[in-house]
């Protein structure tokens, strides 16, 4: 088989097909990580470059204001606080009830600066590299516009308010998903995690009644307009697998073998039905094992996930700070040994 590029690579396997060799990507690499691996690398997108991933993750642009030593104010109205890792932690959310929703304002999902990061991107990878644009479906701006906690007992006692966001949700990606759309974007990632290692964060039946029919239509809207859609969720999720696929993603990452998400089982099941990316361990193996179990686990990976196409290799989430940088090297060239289909 010919070489591909990579784009040509990603969306080969987003068709459930087989491309040259194995994709790999990942949503994010520490810098702590990357500046081991690729010293003086100046960004993210530099770092993917240099490594040879087969993606760059371009991201939508959002205004915060500094407000303390450590906290920042979003665009959206909700306050994080700076941590060790590069991303921030929501610590003060705008919704508390419905008429606080009522008198809510989103960010303008059309002003042009939204999107200047994402134009840079496509102008640059394009015919290349895939970019992918990080949007949301149904979970996760509504987590941070009340907080967690709260967003979890709205769920049991106040079911209006959390579809009023889950609505708000949908028709604000869908508004953005257009404008990418119409700059030249093809594929898109939704990363609202909505489980962890022993299931979902809310019970089966209320995923089912107060966010499955938002996160089918946004899903649906993704695909009217001619996106492929990676879905991103940690956690067990067999309780909702059927209705996932039946929603209509192209793919979900990233199969969390720590909740008991096994690859070879998913692939069997739905493999026919969606592509995989995973699911190599960073939570446990890439932090505190060897770079030959890492090899090994990459070896089974890509045993289960290989056959018949559709099957991106990563890790288990990202590459976190806490990942050696060894481990993340052996995956890679465990890849390029043992990922081709020639």
């Amino acid at each position: 088989m010919a070489e591909m590029t990579s784009e040509e690579r990603i969306l080969r396997v987003l068709q459930r097909k087989e491309p040259d060799r194995v994709p790999h990507f990942e949503w994010l690499v520490d810098r702590r990580v990357r500046e081991v691996l690729c010293p003086h690398c100046k960004s993210p997108h530099e770092f993917a470059e240099r490594m040879g991933h087969d993606a760059i993750i371009a991201e939508l642009n959002y205004k915060k204001e500094r407000i303390g030593h450590n906290r920042w104010l979003s665009e959206w109205g909700f306050i994080t606080q700076d941590t060790p890792e590069e991303h921030g932690i929501e610590v003060e959310s705008p919704i508390k009830t419905m008429a606080d929703f009522e008198q809510f304002t989103p960010p303008d999902p059309h002003l042009p600066e939204r999107f200047t990061a994402v134009e840079a991107a496509l102008e640059k990878y394009t015919g290349d590299k895939a970019v992918i644009v990080h949007l949301n479906d149904v979970f996760s701006l509504p987590r941070y516009l009340m907080g967690m906690q709260d967003l979890l007992m709205a769920i049991v006692l106040d079911p209006e308010l959390v579809k009023a966001l889950v609505d708000l949700s949908v028709d604000i990606n869908l508004k953005l998903a257009k404008e990418l759309v119409d700059r030249g974007v093809k594929i898109v990632y939704t990363g609202d995690d909505i489980a962890y290692n022993k299931g979902l964060l809310m019970s089966p039946k209320h995923f089912r009644e107060l966010l499955y029919p938002g996160f089918y239509r946004v899903i649906q809207g993704f695909k009217e307009l001619g996106l492929y859609v990676i879905k991103h969720t940690d956690g067990n999720l067999w309780a909702i697998m059927d209705l996932l696929v039946a929603s209509g993603i192209d793919c979900l990452d990233p199969i969390d073998p720590l909740a008991g998400m096994d690859l070879g089982e998913v692939k069997s099941k739905y493999g026919d039905r969606i592509a995989l990316k995973g699911n190599v361990d960073c939570a446990d193996l890439m932090t505190f094992g060897t770079p030959e179990e890492v090899v090994e686990a990459t070896k089974v990976a890509l045993r289960q996930g290989m056959p018949g196409g559709g099957y991106i290799l990563s890790s288990s989430n990202s590459i976190h700070s806490a990942v050696k940088p060894e481990n993340y090297a052996a995956m890679l060239q465990t890849l390029h040994e043992y990922g081709s289909y020639a």
